[in-house]
């Protein structure tokens, strides 16, 4: 598998309150990736490392076979990029923003500009400064997509936009990487929006990776056991164990990933016995993995 992402052991510190440590992530070429965490988790500040914006105070970084910030102009110009914060001068009209961004691309694709901005209803005209928050949300995708980009790096693209603007982004999005196979590495807080797109996921909190893994396994692979009679000690388990929650008597509630149908034979071995397995949804298991990531000892998970 070839990456369009890599970081290895990547770390960063800001002032005295804020590090991103050790940070290993691949994203796959052609996978839309979702980077999910709560806001002050460190994904904007991996992005902006990402983009050669902050220099890393250890570890290696790619982006599209090139290191970063070494050959960041490479990768740049193979790259669309839409910021947490817009960057757009407000006194320009929509078209001469356009012209300006397209200057700067080689491969402009004006066809598709213009096919977007009837798409998204966007008056040529119109100053910047007149734009709603959507319809500024939808320019600077707009911007992103025409560049022809091999991939899309998008900072809460959808963050504060109404569910009709949300689902035109995302559909304008999803159309794109399918003509162009193209790759998405998209951070949001919205777990159920991601749900919908992203076929990679990768979890952040607090600076840290707690989870990488494919968005399917992500869903599958995360329950909430029913168990009678376990013992307090486990040893190794084909699961990983989240988080294990005594109820009464015998009775526990365990929440675990990777989990697999045949796995109740493990019990079996224990003497225990699973009552019942229960499906979490992706915000559920999202919510597990940040809980078990923030009471685990440091160094750990």
């Amino acid at each position: 598998m070839s990456f369009a992402i890599e970081t290895r052991d990547l770390g960063y510190r800001a002032g005295k309150t804020f590090e991103l440590r050790d940070l290993n992530l691949r994203v796959p070429r052609g996978a839309i990736y979702g980077y999910l965490g709560p806001n002050g988790s460190g994904k904007t500040t991996t992005i902006r490392l990402l983009l050669g914006l902050l220099r890393p105070g250890a570890g290696a970084i790619t982006v599209l076979g090139h290191a970063i910030p070494a050959e960041v102009p490479r990768a740049l110009a193979r790259t669309g990029y839409v910021p947490e914060r817009p960057h757009l001068y407000p006194s320009l009209t929509v078209e001469e923003s356009l012209r300006y961004h397209a200057a700067f691309f080689p491969g402009w694709d004006q066809r598709w500009a213009d096919e977007l901005l009837s798409r998204f209803g966007l008056a040529r005209t119109v100053l910047l400064s007149r734009l709603s928050k959507g319809e500024t949300g939808k320019l600077l995708l707009l911007q992103a997509l025409a560049q022809s980009p091999e991939l899309l790096v998008l900072d809460e693209p959808t963050d504060g936009l109404d569910p009709v603007v949300r689902r035109e982004v995302l559909t304008a999005l999803l159309d794109y990487v399918a003509q162009r196979d193209a790759t998405v590495f998209i951070s949001s807080h919205l777990v159920h929006e991601l749900e919908r797109i992203c076929d990679w996921v990768g979890v952040m909190d607090r600076g840290r990776l707690v989870a990488e893994m494919p968005m399917q396994s992500f869903k599958n692979g995360i329950k909430r056991l029913r168990v009678r009679g376990a013992p307090a000690l486990l040893g190794d388990t084909p699961f990983v164990v989240l988080a294990r929650h005594f109820v009464e008597g015998q009775a526990e509630t365990w929440i675990v990933r990777g989990w697999q149908a045949p796995m109740t034979q493990y019990f079996e071995g224990i003497g225990a016995r699973v009552q019942e397995v229960i499906d979490l949804d992706l915000e559920e298991g999202f919510v597990e993995l940040l809980s078990t990531a923030r009471t685990a000892p440091r160094g750990e998970g």
